[in-house]
């Protein structure tokens, strides 16, 4: 029996799951039989209906997993980068316009822009090291979510494949290789937003598929100041499959342009000074643009298979931000850009082999990850009224990272699997910097033992072990950097890779028919925090944390047309030692969020009717060292209705912030001054509202 599961997600053939994932999911009653007839002599495929493919059996560990494409179609997104959400206790906010990348939280981090959660779309890598804006910037503006095949995640640093940036865990995003029928929709909402996507692919006779997909959009939201926010995405992707040799090649190009309404002191709100949507530097704003190209092959051997990846990227981002206003320039405004211009190119390759071991069924992986980002230039500039004034620091940077690592799983006993793997991870840094004292070059190394134990099935009930080493890098400007580029203050040199250590226990069982139901405990220590830092506008080091929490799971397909998601997770971080300055000492990571819920219902098969509800709660999080000052808890619903006019044409109405909760999308607490206030400034919440109550109305045409 060929299943849709495999043939469409090659990475799921791994650790011997290529007969166990088909029938695991068959035993909760969620496989139906594809619409579509199957060829002369061949079984017919098996149609997932689920939202997440977590059966007992699927996965090496609780916390692992698979979004499938249907959950991915039926859930409104405010923003594409809002796919991520998908991934239980992912959460993803945003603090400026809506072309800079997201606020992302997972595990009681607040991960800023990326870091310590590591994304790849289609092998290619999302996050940016040494970006200009933040260590692992991860943008994904640039995702069609209509061309998002799965999504398969992992929590924690226990997979060998995984590396930079994946402490907290990790996303592999695969886009479809073909469509069932081209799609041509158009959507119209509130706030002026409008967005128009067209997208097929075409069988050549040959074989081998075209797909393309154009998109463009345009949206002002709430903010006095419109948004402006301009978009346009291009996928032109190629596919081809001869034998046991399957290959992809896709190319991409996006751009996009917006106004800024950054986050604002709650007094500046309070005193009436501006409105909830008001911004204190109307002149905020960015500009940014992606060219990529990438390319994949898969070939099927007889004891097991080989993967090959290459990629290529351009990218530039100008972005105009004031945090403090006039603290720091009392007249001129402390407003600064920060800007790069990056080509970065990688390549992958892995070998499996499928053997035994003392009559012991085992699998070997051995692979390679090179990746090299060459900037020119990356810098921090000082800037009034969106233009930009003078160099702070411009930097030539050139960043190398070199990953081997092996892993071996073997089924020692029936109900006793092992997965043992090894990571060795080498950076090359070299900086050329307008501040003599910080160019240079660095080199490190670091070696990262896993292990993970799978016992069971019982009563399809399995239970996991995991313990494992990590780590994420620093910017290459950190490894060299001897003098602080504002105040000329010595400073010691970033650690290049930072330390990870996590320990998982966790299980998975199918009790009731139609529900997967997984539980997992974790602990993770890094050897040092990253932070933001209000008055700078990113990131630094801080001490060592320890974070530990659960996670609860539960994904129930409670009738044919009716698919249930409960996912709860509740986390504390700590730093290991005091931090902060006098009198706010303390060992709160700020920004660490406690309690982050989602609840989700899927209504199908109501003749043309269909519905999804979704609901997520991201809990108080503090927001200095010492837990005196705490963000309010953030409460937002999502909801779609969709109907099939003809079999050609479909309406969607989706509703975002159903309830039109006043609440925030993310707070800091730091000073700023306001123009008329003292010249020390005023320590305060600063805030982004989510957007209130809104519409949008898409039309889709099939053909």
């Amino acid at each position: 029996m060929r299943s849709t599961v495999l043939s469409s997600f090659p990475l799921m053939a791994r650790a011997g799951r290529q007969m166990l994932l088909p029938a695991a999911l068959c035993w909760t009653a969620l496989c139906t039989q594809a619409a579509e007839p199957p060829a002369p002599g061949e079984a017919p495929d098996v149609a997932v209906k689920a939202n997440y493919l977590n059966a007992v059996g699927s996965n090496d560990a609780a916390s692992e997993g698979t979004v499938t494409h249907a959950l991915l179609q039926r859930r409104p997104t405010l923003r594409p980068a809002e796919v991520l959400e998908f991934v239980p206790g992912v959460i993803v906010s945003q603090h400026s316009g809506g072309g800079k990348a997201n606020q992302y939280y997972l595990r009681g981090f607040n991960l800023d822009h990326g870091t310590d959660f590591a994304t790849w779309v289609d092998g290619m890598p999302a996050n940016m090291p040494s970006h200009a804006h933040g260590q692992g910037y991860t943008d994904l503006n640039w995702l069609i979510p209509e061309l998002i095949d799965r999504i398969h995640y992992r929590k924690g640093p226990y997979a060998a494949e995984d590396g930079d940036f994946a402490s907290a865990g990790s996303a592999r995003l695969k886009l479809v290789d073909r469509l069932p029928r081209g799609l041509a929709s158009v959507t119209l909402g509130s706030y002026d937003h409008a967005r128009v996507l067209v997208a097929n692919s075409v069988d050549r006779p040959q074989g081998g598929t075209w797909l393309y997909a154009v998109e463009a959009s345009h949206h002002h939201g709430p903010w006095e100041q419109g948004e402006g926010l301009k978009r346009f995405n291009g996928v032109l992707r190629y596919t081809q499959a001869e034998g046991d040799t399957r290959q992809s090649w896709t190319a991409m190009a996006y751009r996009a342009r917006w106004r800024a309404t950054d986050q604002v002191p709650q007094r500046a709100v309070a005193s009436g000074r501006i409105g909830r949507f008001g911004a204190i530097d109307p002149t905020d704003h960015g500009d940014t643009e992606r060219l990529s190209l990438s390319w994949n092959r898969l070939t099927v051997v007889n004891d097991g298979e080989w993967q090959l990846g290459a990629w290529a990227l351009a990218s530039r981002l100008t972005l105009f931000s004031n945090f403090t206003y006039h603290l720091d320039n009392p007249d001129t405004g402390d407003q600064f850009e920060q800007a790069e211009a990056r080509q970065a190119m990688g390549l992958q390759a892995s070998r499996l082999w499928r053997t035994t071991l003392a009559g012991r069924e085992t699998e070997h992986t051995v692979g390679l990850q090179l990746r090299h980002d060459h900037l020119s230039p990356v810098g921090l500039y000082t800037a009034t009224g969106g233009r930009r004034v003078d160099v702070t620091q411009e930097s030539q940077v050139n960043d190398t990272l070199l990953g081997l690592y092996a892993q071996n799983s073997t089924r020692w006993l029936p109900w006793l699997r092992s997965i043992a793997g090894v990571r060795h991870d080498q950076v090359s840094a070299r900086v050329r910097s307008s501040i003599a004292d910080n160019s240079g070059s660095r080199q490190a190394h670091l070696v990262s033992p896993k292990l993970s134990l799978v016992f069971g099935p019982w009563s399809r009930t399995e239970f996991f072990a995991h313990a494992g080493q990590g780590y994420h890098r620093n910017d290459a400007r950190g490894m060299t950097a001897r003098v602080a580029a504002r105040s000329g203050e010595a400073v010691d040199a970033a650690v290049p890779l930072v330390r990870t250590r996590g320990a998982e226990l966790g299980l998975r069982g199918e009790w009731l028919p139609g529900l997967q139901t997984s539980v997992s405990v974790w602990r993770l220590d890094l050897a040092s925090e990253l932070v933001f830092v209000g008055d700078a506008g990113e990131t630094e080091a801080s001490g060592a944390s320890r974070r530990h929490g659960i996670e609860l799971n539960n994904h129930w397909q409670v009738r044919s047309w009716l698919l249930l998601d409960a996912d709860l997770a509740f986390s504390q971080a700590r730093f290991r030692a005091l931090q902060g300055e006098a009198p706010n000492v303390g060992r709160h990571v700020p920004g660490a969020v406690r309690t982050v819920a989602a609840l989700g219902a899927s209504l199908t098969d109501l003749g043309p009717w269909s519905a999804q509800f979704q609901l997520r709660y991201f809990g108080p999080r503090p927001l200095i060292e010492d837990n005196s000052v705490r963000s309010k808890g953030t409460t937002l619903a999502y909801l779609r209705v969709g109907h099939q006019l003809t079999r050609d044409v479909r309406l969607a109405l989706d509703v975002f912030n159903l309830f039109n909760r006043r609440a925030s999308d993310i707070d800091y607490f730091y000073t700023s001054r306001l123009a008329g206030e003292p010249a020390e400034g005023i320590a305060d919440i600063h805030s982004h509202p989510a957007e209130p109550r809104s519409f949008r109305l898409t039309v889709a045409m099939s053909f």
